[in-house]
């Protein structure tokens, strides 16, 4: 079968390193400096006026850690397997509230479908655990993965009493976090000066 025009320019970047070298170090760069920007650890100037950012300083770090990312080929590959499967996750989530979306009275979406109370919760807890999922399957030692050692060591090791303990403390912990946790909603009542009047009575 023939390739098409768009196959072969995919196919020419590729061969360029426009996927290996030049989107990873984009990608790092961009957020990096973002990060600097928005904390300010590298300290502010004043321009005029105001109080903003030293972004020569901001985007010289960020250049510098975007190249040392790319010089590791380990770092890169986790990278771009990371966003892959995080795409997946995204695209999975937006199916399901899509499907979720068809069963909700139209006079009500008029500001759009969002999830809330406890089912954002729960669906906030999926997504992390899926990206934590993600990371360890994309972060590899000795040629394995992060997710595959856990996996081996759990299987080699789950009769025994170190790891059936530390499931059981992770199961009672998150018992406890369950039973005790507030409501989020409720406020602690603040003497006011009525009450303060009829203490004094």
């Amino acid at each position: 079968m023939a390739e098409g025009p768009f196959v072969g320019a995919v196919l020419f970047l590729d061969k360029l390193g426009v996927y290996d070298v030049v989107l990873p170090f984009l990608l790092v760069f961009t957020i990096v400096f973002a990060i600097l920007e928005k904390t300010k650890v590298l300290g502010t100037e004043m321009v005029g006026s105001e109080e903003l950012p030293r972004r020569n300083l901001n985007s010289m770090a960020a250049f510098v850690i975007g190249f040392l990312v790319i010089a590791s080929s380990t770092l890169v590959a986790s990278i771009s397997a990371i966003m892959a499967k995080m795409v997946l996750l995204l695209a999975l989530m937006i199916s399901i509230l899509m499907l979720l979306g068809s069963f909700e009275d139209p006079s009500k979406m008029k500001k759009g479908f969002f999830l809330k109370g406890k089912t954002k919760g729960w669906f906030i807890g999926l997504m992390i655990f899926g990206m934590s999922i993600i990371f360890f399957d994309s972060m590899t030692f000795d040629g394995n993965t992060w997710l595959e050692i856990a996996f081996g060591f759990l299987a080699e090791y789950w009769d025994n009493s170190f790891v059936g303990t530390i499931v059981l403390l992770g199961i009672i912990g998150g018992f406890i976090l369950w039973v005790t946790k507030g409501d989020g909603d409720s406020k602690a009542s603040t003497p006011t000066a009525e009450d303060d009047d009829a203490d004094g009575r």
